[in-house]
């Protein structure tokens, strides 16, 4: 068990592709840019600098009320590849943690007022990288009160398989799913320790990939009545099967489609692999072409610039993941993805080391969760360049 642990962690905190699918063969990667390794490890150290600045006396970033924007300025700084700024800010990462340990609820949940599945998945992402085994009973935990969330009601309901908020928001969408199969995905090296127990359960995958199948436009594998194979949406995905962000689309024959959209595609690839779908599925192949021929680091495809930075952080863990170096556009350009999107962060980041989304959709107003978005993702690059 030990070894599958240490085997995890690795592929979690260096971005190890999880599988290799590229999407055009490689003759052989470009020599490491070092200059821009040492730009990222600069901005990442302001951007650390100003997080370090901003936690409340509670240990807590931005809201007490959701644990979830701690955990993720407490990943920015577990994944510090210079560690100078995680030693120098220790005070501050050890409280933080223990604002985590104290939001943990007997339900083994750990989330303040709602969104206790949004909470709880990034909350024990933060803790895995710690990779403190103090923090094993607390992910155990979390582990079953996420299983218990998954939506059960039987395979012919569209939502059935996926995952929600939690709490009073029970509608599963993708987004959600997408957070609670990394949090199951990543401590699974713990299945084993819980298998005498008499309440315990495993997620149900295969209705959870039917779920994540039925929010992509691909009719082949998709059973909804409103997907779509027409060029613009085909492979993409939205963000539950009845509904997407980035609205509807009058199709040529007189029908309507549900428009795909950049960040949902990048967590519909992201859940196919957490769900260890296998990178030559027809599913797999078709989100890698859609993205290659929407990619763009201007905007959320679909969305403009709401989510924008969202969709940078799931962009950089997908591909990582996946094994993406390279992509080629619609046109044919192939493009460095790594390198365009450091060096847009780059230009992103203000004086004062923070970033911030003008359009406030989904809470990107707040530099706090957007500083560590943005950090997280140059850490992500930093490794894979």
């Amino acid at each position: 068990m030990k070894k599958l642990c240490i085997a995890m962690m690795s592929a979690l905190l260096f971005s190890l592709p999880l599988f290799s699918v590229a999407a055009e063969k490689v003759v052989a990667k470009s020599k490491p840019d070092l200059s821009l390794k040492l730009e990222l490890e600069n901005a990442i150290g302001k951007g650390l600098t100003w997080l370090a600045a901003k936690q409340q006396a509670g240990g807590f970033w931005a809201q007490a009320e959701y644990p979830a924007l701690t955990a993720l300025a407490l990943t920015a700084f577990q994944g510090d590849p210079s560690k100078f700024y995680r030693n120098k800010y220790e005070k501050n990462v050890k409280s933080g943690y223990d604002f985590l340990v104290k939001s943990a609820k007997p339900d083994g949940g750990i989330y303040g007022k709602d969104l206790a599945n949004y909470n709880t998945s990034i909350s024990m992402m933060a803790l895995l990288m710690a990779n403190n085994p103090a923090y094993e009973p607390l992910l155990k935990k979390g582990r079953k009160f996420l299983i218990g969330l998954q939506d059960n009601l039987g395979e012919n309901d569209h939502l059935n398989g996926g995952i929600g908020y939690g709490g009073s928001y029970k509608h599963s969408d993708l987004a959600n799913t997408t957070f609670a199969l990394e949090a199951l995905y990543y401590t699974r090296y713990l299945k084993s320790d819980v298998a005498n127990d008499p309440d315990a359960k495993d997620l149900n995958w295969k209705a959870a990939i039917q779920f994540i199948s039925r929010t992509q436009n691909l009719k082949a594998t998709n059973d909804q009545p409103w997907t779509s194979d027409d060029p613009a949406n085909r492979g993409g995905f939205v963000y539950f099967p009845a509904d997407s962000k980035a609205g509807e689309q009058k199709l040529a024959d007189g029908k309507t489609a549900l428009r795909s959209y950049g960040s949902m595609s990048y967590a519909g690839l992201l859940s196919f692999i957490y769900a260890q779908v296998d990178k030559n599925d027809p599913r797999v192949k078709a989100v890698i072409d859609w993205l290659s021929k929407n990619y763009t680091i201007d905007e959320n495809p679909g969305m403009k610039q709401e989510g924008l930075y969202y969709y940078y952080h799931t962009m950089a863990k997908a591909l990582s993941a996946a094994g993406v170096d390279t992509l080629t556009m619609k046109d044919g350009k192939k493009v460095n993805w790594r390198q365009d999107l450091a060096k847009r962060l780059l230009d992103l980041q203000r004086e004062d080391g923070s970033w911030v989304n003008p359009t406030g959709r989904w809470w990107e107003k707040d530099p706090n969760l957007v500083t560590s978005y943005a950090t997280i993702t140059l850490e992500i690059l930093h490794r894979g360049l």
